[in-house]
């Protein structure tokens, strides 16, 4: 049987790219993570019930997981490359969850900005920090009843000693595009800035140091939002992407870059680490066939065809009575072909992609290369 390019530069990826990560040590006991759907590894589904259809997960765990991808997550990849299980979700009670070696806070839907009657999910950014206290204090109090937890629960020092990762801000972009104007929507921006920095402030009075900080995507590059704001020709650019959210994508980026180093400034015994998701995910758009893709801006798993095969009436596995016609949404045949999975998320083949250039430590502020034992070399 032929292999076509995607398939074999997914393989090569996991021949080049597995050896290495498992070789390296951050030497972080846990990981707390906190973000929006990019990230989340279940805590929509469970704190709100909310379904996720198959195929959701089809291609590494074989059912869905929470996740909305077919697979492996970026912040997946990342906990592989510590050599440290996946995170389990903090609202998740059923099945006694571990979190010996941290927790997720991440929820499908979150912002940065606190919630309004209109949001999908209630778990901003705000209400991650405040369960994150509560989850330490918690973890606190039961550690010192003994060592009958000890098997699902940090050590105390691993609060300190751990590794604090963040993924939010698309959802702010996103939503306020809904309703205002670009310039709006770039005047908004400093408030969630703020917001963040707040959030972060209060962690770091818990006893956080180490942070690692995403900056967010770009935007205009999904299906959900090409089909939504790019029928005018003129708003899109030579990638067929949306202008404006990706011009606020930068702006958010560039703030948030700004406030990285303030912190650091600030506070000389934090680590402060500022990952640029945004030139990894618009370099993988730009030059997709050079890495093996066949599509660039195609939803694998949608409806209604190229170029987006995106249908907001129809999502990833639903079936719905469209004109008259009972209609499933089913994946495509060979998802490493594509680089977005639903319209609004990478696939896993995507995903380890940009972990693999996270990794690799060019598009970090400081180079990750610094404070790795081993460096990453790779052959693409």
């Amino acid at each position: 049987m032929a292999v076509n390019l995607s398939s074999l530069y997914v393989l090569t990826l996991i021949f080049l790219f597995y050896p290495f990560i498992k070789a390296i040590d951050f030497n972080y006991p846990a990981i707390f993570n906190f973000g929006d759907s990019n990230s989340d590894t279940g805590g929509l589904v469970a704190g709100l019930g909310y379904h996720v259809y198959s195929p959701n997960g089809q291609t590494y765990f074989q059912k869905p997981t929470g996740r909305f991808c077919d697979g492996r997550l970026i912040i997946d990849f990342l906990m592989e490359a510590m050599d440290l299980p996946f995170l389990n979700p903090y609202l998740d009670s059923v099945g006694v969850p571990s979190f010996l070696k941290g927790s997720n806070f991440a929820t499908g839907g979150s912002t940065i900005l606190a919630t309004n009657a209109e949001s999908i999910s209630p778990f901003s950014f705000g209400v991650q920090v405040a369960q994150f206290i509560r989850f330490k204090a918690r973890v606190l109090e039961l550690l010192a009843k003994g060592k009958r937890f000890d098997r699902f629960l940090p050590q105390e020092d691993y609060f300190k000693e751990g590794l604090y990762m963040f993924d939010m801000g698309q959802n702010d972009l996103d939503g306020a595009f809904s309703s205002s104007s670009e310039d709006q929507v770039f005047a908004l921006i400093p408030s969630i800035v703020s917001e963040f920095e707040a959030g972060i402030k209060k962690l770091y009075d818990q006893g956080a140091k180490r942070f690692w900080i995403h900056n967010t995507g770009p935007l205009g590059c999904l299906p959900r939002i090409i089909s939504t704001f790019g029928k005018d020709p003129s708003k899109l650019d030579e990638q067929g992407c949306i202008s404006s959210h990706n011009q606020a994508a930068k702006l958010f980026n560039l703030q948030l870059h700004a406030l990285c180093k303030k912190f650091q400034g600030q506070y000389p015994d934090a680590n402060v680490t500022y990952v640029d998701i945004f030139s990894i995910k618009y370099n993988l758009i730009s030059n997709f066939s050079e890495y093996g893709f066949e599509h660039s801006i195609t939803a694998c798993c949608g409806y209604g065809g190229p170029p987006l095969n995106f249908d907001s009436r129809v999502l990833c596995g639903q079936t719905r009575n469209l004109n008259g016609t009972s209609v499933t949404v089913r994946p495509c045949n060979d998802t490493t072909e594509y680089m977005n999975w639903d319209g609004n998320h990478y696939t896993e083949a995507a995903n380890l992609h940009v972990s693999s250039q996270i990794l690799s430590g060019k598009y970090s502020d400081p180079p990750l290369s610094n404070t790795m034992p081993y460096p990453l070399k790779f052959k693409f």
